[in-house]
Formats: structure tokens, sequence, C-alpha cells
């Protein structure tokens, strides 16, 4: 989600339906207490449950799932 896929592509990654997919980010709204999905987002964010070494395809210019390299040797 974070990175822009839809739930259909996020279904194809993992291997699971397109309503299980759905499902689960109900129950993380609920979750979270959060009224939509870019909300979900803002809040997951906001605790900490984002990767860091995950970045938007925006940020990276790349594949949005490929790790950013390391910055300290």
């Amino acid at each position: 989600m974070y990175a822009g896929f839809s739930d259909a592509s996020i279904a194809r990654r993992l291997g699971v339906g397109h309503r299980t997919v759905q499902r689960r980010v109900q129950r993380l709204m609920e979750q979270l207490r959060a009224n939509g999905r870019v909300a979900l987002g803002a809040r997951a964010q906001e605790l900490g449950l984002l990767r860091a070494a995950l970045r938007p395809p925006y940020e990276t210019g790349g594949h949005p799932l490929e790790r950013t390299p390391s910055r300290n040797p």
C-alpha cells in the first residue's frame, strides 16, 4: 500500500486473494483508528510501522520494493 500498489497487485505479490487484502486493510484501519487508506499510511508512519529502508518510487527512482543503499559504509 505504501508504495501505491492496488489491492489486486498486493494480492498477486503475496499470493492471496483480492478480498483477503481488502479485509486485512479494513482490519488495520479499525485497529489503527484510521478513516481511510491515506490516513492508515499516515498513522502507520506516526507509529514507526513502516521500515525506513522502503521508499516510495518517487524517492528511489527504481522499483518501490528495492532497498536503498546504506549511506554509511
